[in-house]
């Protein structure tokens, strides 16, 4: 028989050896960046700075659309060569060839903008120099990507192109008449259609201001004082090390930016305490990655996914937060159900933390990064568009930073006569957050161009069309079925490549499928986008997993599937808005106009329904509801889970009968379950 934990275990200490493996796998999703010294660092760090300076201007001033995408991919060039090596064993240098490439990548966009609006009339019929310098963009835009997200995204994208050069040889119904290079560069470099896309608009626009935000509350203490907080709120308890997973993992959304960054940042902190209560490896693990996940699905800062989302549907990006909000909410139910069922299941115990301080000295000392938080939210509401919302919250957390001197972006001590002025300030929070704002943009800006070129493929020769009506005809026109084949198409996508590189492909060749049998164009997008997050848990680039293994210790096969118990059951719930009318209340109607009309007792019926059929899959896939369940319970609240989220009266009646019978069979069992070991 399996017996309790004990009540005291020794102290965990996340070692040296771990945090540098589990870095290994930031630089996995971020790119493995140069280490430079000397005037080699300080010229990135000032071409970085002035690349953020820059967009932070665009908010506020007037660039034209044509002079901002091409400086914005010229910038993300120029910086990804520099930083980038083209190989490991040139790593933390700079060889001549990367200045050559970095010197071509100026002189691409220095010729595109001189070239004005006769440049743009002649994308039909390029001339030679067009064609030289259209290809040199493309090979530099596949060569960024692999710098900072491997060889996969290029292979694909050089897939999409040879689609584009040579569809007239392919059978029936992948067949077009084929594009010349010329026509096909007119499209990816002399118009708003190809590589300076929608992508690179939103990552021009909007990704690169709210990398910066992100990075001024980095750097001004606020993802470390979310974690104490989350500490100091939730310590204590058998459930308090979880909690603290939960609910910090949703504020460092916003400082991190990354469901890779936001698990190595919980872990080193949140990993000793989950050893403490009881967690093996693998357990602590999965938790750590789903947290991290929970942080890229989180209003009011959601991944990069997000913002293309209301680009591509020309809504506001409020509109893309209130959809999130219910399904954000169910996924944090999912975890903090899980959580408390671990605590039951593996008979933890009260254990005693070491608390940095009260929730309230907390608060009263740093109530500000909240502040800095909420504040997006608070612009957008009163009338500001989402650009000029970040703009004005960086400005915000800019100068709350100032109100302790602990948290100051610029040192107290600056003008104190100690040492150099101009030193002082390289070596600013300021200056890092600034650099910091650009750097981290790199490797979803190389992604967003490279995206631009898929698109631009996709809509040369209507591939979304042909390839929806495909799905549509393996489907037999089954809605549940087209949905379940959309899903997979995302995943299986989402295997390779990036979370925003999934959306965007998923979005222009699996969407058009869900709309043609009559699903909103939001809820279909959001479909898509929720099953393209499952990229980061899922092999072989569960990045999140690996990555919180790396730290535990454990084994990454089995925290990812530790993970995939934590996440599964919330992301059951996008089928509730695909696949009914109904269904569409956990999206809010997706816009706050629809809201404003809407059925309040149809929302709060779908989102109690998709409540207690989470509930019921947290349940059954940990085998625990009020105790331990048998082999027949543990099948009945997964059956139900399952019937709850597909959107019909009878299978709600099923849902919510098995769920019933299911919990009073349990209260009318006399037997006693022992805790299991974790």
């Amino acid at each position: 028989m399996s017996q309790s934990i004990p009540q005291e275990t020794p102290d965990v200490v996340v070692s040296e050896e771990a945090r540098l493996k589990a870095e290994e796998f930031i630089e996995a999703e971020e790119g493995a960046a140069n280490k430079l010294k000397g005037w080699l660092n300080v010229f990135v760090v000032a071409v970085a700075f002035v690349m953020s300076v820059f967009h932070l201007y665009t908010a506020y001033g007037i660039v034209p659309t044509q002079t901002l995408r091409p400086i914005h991919v010229g910038f993300v060039l120029f910086l990804c060569f520099l930083m980038f090596p083209v190989a490991p064993r040139f790593r933390h240098r700079i060889m001549w060839w990367d200045w050559l490439a970095a010197a071509l990548a100026i002189g691409v966009v220095v010729y595109l903008i001189q070239g004005g609006d006769d440049f743009t009339d002649r994308n039909t019929m390029p001339n030679s120099w067009d064609i030289v310098f259209g290809i040199a963009l493309i090979a530099m835009v596949l060569e960024a990507m692999r710098r900072t997200n491997g060889w996969i995204m290029p292979a694909i994208t050089s897939c999409f192109i040879l689609y584009a050069l040579f569809g007239a040889y392919l059978p029936a119904p992948w067949t077009h008449k084929g594009y010349e290079i010329g026509r096909l560069v007119g499209v990816m470099y002399m118009t708003l259609e190809g590589i300076y896309g929608v992508a690179v608009d939103v990552s021009a626009s909007l990704i690169i201001l709210f990398t910066i935000f992100g990075a001024f509350l980095q750097y001004s203490g606020a993802g470390k004082f979310y974690i104490d907080f989350s500490f100091s709120a939730m310590g204590g308890k058998p459930t308090g090390a979880g909690r603290t997973v939960v609910l910090s993992s949703f504020l460092l959304g916003g400082p991190s930016g990354s469901g890779v960054a936001t698990t190595v940042t919980l872990g080193a902190v949140a990993y000793p305490m989950l050893a403490k209560v009881g967690y093996d490896k693998d357990t602590a693990g999965g938790l750590l990655a789903a947290g991290g996940l929970g942080a890229i699905i989180s209003p009011p800062v959601l991944g990069a996914a997000a913002f293309l989302i209301a680009e591509f549907l020309k809504i506001s990006y409020l509109d893309v937060l209130l959809m999130a909000v219910i399904p954000t909410l169910l996924f944090y139910l999912a975890l903090f159900l899980m959580v408390e069922i671990d605590a039951k299941k593996y008979g933890m115990k009260d254990t005693k933390f070491e608390l940095v301080d009260t929730v309230w000295n907390l608060t009263k000392k740093y109530w500000f990064h909240f502040l800095s938080l909420i504040s997006i939210v608070f612009f957008m509401l009163w009338g500001f568009s989402p650009v000029l919302s970040v703009f004005w919250a960086t400005v915000v957390s800019f100068f709350t930073s100032f109100l302790r001197r602990d948290t100051a972006l610029f040192s107290y001590d600056l003008f104190s006569g100690k040492g150099s002025i101009v030193k002082n300030v390289f070596q600013s929070p300021f200056v890092k957050a600034m650099e910091m704002g650009s750097v981290g943009v790199l490797n979803v800006a190389a992604t967003c161009a490279g995206a631009g070129i898929i698109v631009g493929v996709v809509t040369l020769t209507g591939l979304g069309l042909k390839f929806s009506t495909i799905v549509i005809d393996y489907a037999g026109g089954s809605l549940l079925l087209t949905a379940i084949y959309t899903s997979l198409v995302v995943w299986i996508v989402g295997l390779a490549v990036p979370v925003t590189a999934s959306y965007i492909i998923c979005a222009v060749i699996a969407a058009p499928a869900l709309i043609k049998l009559g699903v909103p164009d939001f809820a279909a997008h959001m479909f898509i986008f929720y099953y393209a997050v499952l990229s980061e848990v899922s092999p072989p680039t569960a990045l999140s997993p690996f990555a919180a293994a790396a730290i535990t210790g454990g084994d990454p096969y089995k925290t990812t599937l530790q993970c995939w118990k934590y996440t599964v059951p919330a992301f059951l719930v996008p089928f509730m808005f695909v696949l009914d009318p109904s269904g569409q209340g956990l999206l809010l109607m997706g816009s706050t106009k629809a809201l404003a009309s809407a059925n309040w007792w149809s929302i709060a019926q779908v989102a109690g329904t998709a409540a207690i059929g989470v509930a019921a899959l947290a349940g059954g896939f940990q085998g625990w509801a009020l105790k331990k369940t048998t082999l027949l319970e543990r099948w009945m609240l997964i059956v139900a889970g399952f019937a709850l989220v597909y959107p019909s009266l009878i299978s709600s009646l099923i849902g919510f009968g098995l769920v019933v019978a299911a919990l009073t069979k349990q209260y009318l069992r006399t037997d006693i379950s022992q805790p299991q070991q974790a």
